[in-house]
C-alpha cells in the first residue's frame, strides 16, 4: 500500500522555544511533528494522531494554520509512493504549551528531542517548509536566522 502524498506538520513551541525531533533515518535530520494523512483521514485527524504518536501531547489548543506547500518528494521515501507520485503537499499546525515538556519519543521514528531557540530551531530543521513554519510562528525572517549566532 503507498503511503498518501499529503502530510501534516504540527510546530509545537512555548514561548520563544520550539520542540525538535531528530529521526532515526536519516540521522542528524531534525524536525518537528510531520506525518502522511492515512485513507480517509482529514488534515487535522492527521495531526491529532500524529501528535499524539510522536510525542504523546494532546491536542488541546492545536490551531490549523491555513498554510500548505507543496514539494518534491525526494530520493530517500520516493519508493514509498505510487510510481506516478511525485509531489507532496503539506499542511502546518502549531500548538502553543503553557511551558516545555518531555516528549514520549516512538524509538522506531525518533531518537533525540531538544527544546531550541526558534532562531536556532530554524537553523537546525532539515525542512525548508519546517524552517519557514517556525519563521511564521515565531515572528523571525530568514536574515534573523542567517544572522543568529
Amino acid at each position: 500500500m503507498f503511503k498518501i502524498p499529503k502530510s501534516i506538520l504540527v510546530l509545537i513551541h512555548s514561548g520563544d522555544q520550539v520542540l525538535l525531533l531528530e529521526r532515526v533515518q536519516p540521522a542528524g535530520f531534525w524536525q518537528s511533528v510531520t506525518g502522511s494523512l492515512e485513507p480517509g483521514e482529514d488534515w487535522r485527524a492527521a495531526a491529532l494522531r500524529e501528535l499524539g504518536e510522536e510525542t504523546g501531547f494532546a491536542g488541546a489548543g492545536l490551531v490549523d494554520t491555513g498554510v500548505s506547500h507543496h514539494f518534491p518528494i525526494v530520493p530517500p521515501w520516493r519508493d514509498r509512493y505510487a510510481p506516478d507520485v511525485g509531489e507532496n503537499e503539506e499542511h502546518i499546525f502549531a500548538l502553543a504549551l503553557a511551558e516545555t515538556r518531555t516528549p514520549r519519543l516512538q524509538p522506531r521514528e525518533h531518537r533525540a528531542f531538544r527544546w531550541l531557540p526558534a532562531r536556532e530551531a530554524a537553523a537546525r530543521t532539515g525542512s525548508w517548509t519546517n524552517r519557514l513554519a517556525i519563521l511564521d510562528c515565531c515572528g523571525l525572517t530568514l536574515d534573523d536566522v542567517q544572522q543568529s549566532p
